[in-house]
């Protein structure tokens, strides 16, 4: 077993164990401080990927941008963010069931499948893939209105936080 096989699996487990602290802890603020470690985890996969932009990317947009922001909200709200209902409901052994069975297709697809033990091709030294990036996220053609889009949904996001954490005036009648 080499090295990035070893950091991979120590990687996937801990960006595995954040992910179900995420849904499972009850208070708030615990759980975007998982999602913090969460999305890191992911932001390691890109980088043993050999993708240091969208790494970069991961760690810049939804570590230092939408989970501090996250993390702001819970905090400006000063209410108690504790969750004191029920942490399942009574569907979660069919939702355990069903996640088990997708699970299992999914490993039988892919051991099945061929493409897994294909090798990639080599890129060409010619290619830029950052470069390619930049003109796809620019180009009419290509991604520029999905990248618009997200840059709404993250004004949208701080309007919504500064909405929430505004103070509300008391009637003064």
């Amino acid at each position: 077993m080499t090295a990035v096989q070893i950091i991979f699996i120590v990687v996937a487990a801990v960006t595995l164990g954040a992910a179900i602290m995420v849904v499972t802890t009850r208070k708030l603020l615990h759980a975007a401080i998982w999602l913090i470690l969460t999305l890191f985890g992911v932001a390691i996969f890109y980088v043993l990927l050999n993708a240091g932009f969208l790494a970069v990317a991961q760690v810049v947009i939804y570590i230092g941008a939408i989970a501090i922001l996250m993390i702001f909200a819970i905090m400006l709200t000063r209410q108690l963010a504790i969750d004191i209902g029920p942490q399942v409901n009574r569907g979660w052994p069919w939702a355990l069931l069903i996640s088990l069975l997708l699970f299992g297709s999914l490993i039988w697809l892919f051991s099945n499948w061929s493409g897994v033990s294909t090798e990639l091709p080599t890129l060409s030294s010619r290619v830029d893939p950052l470069r390619e990036l930049g003109v796809s996220l620019v180009s009419p053609n290509a991604y520029v209105i999905p990248f618009e889009l997200v840059s709404v949904l993250l004004l949208a996001a701080l309007i919504g936080s500064i909405i929430v954490a505004w103070p509300r005036k008391e009637n003064e009648d």
